[in-house]
């Protein structure tokens, strides 16, 4: 059974930092990309990073963009991202999610279209507060 399982959220002061995970299970990252997406209460989900099946070509959504770094660890089928200067806003479930690296091999998947994501997880839950 192919899962993708989100950890490393948590409850973090403005200013903060987390790294969160996204372990592979039942199969191998080499050829896929990856991408986070994010849903705050009441809003709908929304894109944050993503990262090509090579693991070197990278795409942030403004919001993130300076504060936030996804890597790729193919020898253990983990995704991270880092996420530095945290604020009240980042404040959501954050998903990961995988697409076809046939296609994203050399370039980063976008993050508006979801279609292009196959398998996701059930997220972690990211609170920054004081």
């Amino acid at each position: 059974q192919l899962q993708l399982v989100e950890s490393g959220g948590g409850l973090v002061q403005p200013g903060g930092s987390l790294r969160l995970s996204c372990a592979a299970s039942g199969f191998s990252l080499d050829h896929y990309a990856l991408a986070w997406f994010r849903q705050a209460p009441g809003k709908e989900r929304e894109g944050v990073s993503s990262i090509s099946a090579r693991g070197v070509s990278t795409h942030y959504v403004d919001s993130v963009k300076g504060r936030s770094t996804i890597t790729k660890d193919n020898a253990e089928s983990t995704v991270y991202l880092q996420m530095n200067s945290l604020k009240a806003e980042d404040t959501a479930v954050y998903f990961c999610a995988t697409a076809d690296g046939s296609s994203w091999y050399y370039q980063p998947p976008g993050v508006t279209n979801e279609y292009e994501y196959d398998v996701w997880g059930r997220g972690t839950q990211v609170t920054v507060s004081s």
